[in-house]
């Protein structure tokens, strides 16, 4: 599926005021399909975070802009792109959308972990209000938990202290990995399981896990994905969509067997599905892959079925040999 706007392609330079423009219409359109709307979000988090502040700014709004969408897949991924943009512009949209009870749960519990993303401990009384709050969804509850843990870790002597191994990954993600003294893959899958634990240890032990197995080629990187497919056994829907997502980040084969099986799973929480087909887009170049997720475009479960069309997507992508999968602006290539 070729990109709207042709913006890389394009044969003379265009300012990125223009560029974020035009992201911004293909982004909030309800008549632009929904791949579409996914690569001109990436590439407004890519301006986002490469950018001089004004433009970074204008591309926040503009992601912002697109939380009138009807889709619940497309504001859940709003709000974790606005998480990883390091900007505090990003806190008031944010905090909107977890404030707004009718609001998909879904949403709101990633603008939650968002908010704790984001660093900023003025967010930590509407993260204790929400995690408290009586009646609340278990899943806002628990990321709000999450989200209070790491920003008050962040604040801490504690973490002064800890020595950090540099991840593979650039994500800012809900939990930082446990530090080298608690690395091996079986005393973290022993944490990992360990449902008497906070979730944010376990979260710690979750991310370790998968920086273990990255690179690929590492001994310990089948093992460690081994140990995280067992986190879908776990209670939790929560944790379990975590796992799907750390398995995305992963893109290692030997956790098509555990995803494809949680996808299939017509009994398993909808935001667990959802992530286990867009981390197996993130495999497409795998044999069977794509066969599998064709089969869930019917889904009962509309964000499965979105999820599998942006999948499909990605896979198509990643068999094509293109060098971005977002419509990266060329002026943000220069600022970046």
């Amino acid at each position: 599926m070729a990109p709207s706007a042709d913006i890389t392609d394009s044969p003379s330079p265009i300012s990125t005021e223009t560029t974020i423009s035009a992201l911004r219409k293909t982004l909030v359109s309800e008549a632009t399909p929904l791949p579409l709307r996914f690569r001109a979000l990436f590439s407004l988090k890519h301006v986002a975070t490469n950018s001089p502040p004004p433009d970074a700014e204008a591309a926040i709004d503009a992601i912002a802009a697109a939380f009138s969408s009807t889709s619940a897949l497309l504001k859940h991924e709003l709000a974790y792109c606005l998480g990883q943009t390091r900007n505090l512009r990003a806190v008031p949209p944010l905090r909107h959308v977890l404030e707004d009870l009718k609001e998909d749960p879904m949403c709101r519990h990633e603008a939650a972990e968002a908010l704790g993303a984001l660093g900023d401990a003025g967010n930590l009384e509407l993260l204790r209000r929400f995690r408290d709050r009586e009646g609340e969804e278990v899943v806002v509850k628990e990321t709000c938990e999450i989200a209070v843990d790491r920003l008050e870790w962040e604040n801490s002597e504690q973490r002064k202290e800890e020595k950090l191994r540099k991840s593979d990954f650039t994500s800012i993600d809900p939990a930082p990995p446990l530090e080298e003294t608690q690395r091996t893959v079986d005393q973290l899958e022993k944490t990992l399981m360990d449902t008497d634990k906070p979730l944010f240890l376990r979260y710690r032990a979750m991310f370790a896990l998968r920086d273990l197995a990255s690179p690929p080629d590492l001994p310990t990187a089948v093992p460690a994905v081994h140990a995280l497919a067992k986190g879908f056994a776990d209670p939790s829907a929560l944790f379990r969509h975590e796992i799907a997502f750390v398995f995305g980040q992963l893109a290692h084969p030997a956790s098509i067997p555990a995803l494809i099986a949680a996808l299939s799973n017509l009994e398993e929480a909808s935001m667990v599905r959802h992530e286990a087909a867009e981390a197996l887009g993130s495999l497409g170049e795998e044999e069977g892959v794509e066969d599998t997720l064709k089969k869930f475009l019917h889904d009962k479960e509309k964000v499965v079925r979105d999820s599998v069309i942006v999948a499909l997507d990605m896979a198509e992508y990643e068999a094509s040999g293109q060098t971005e999968y977002a419509l990266i602006p060329e002026g943000a290539r220069a600022a970046a």
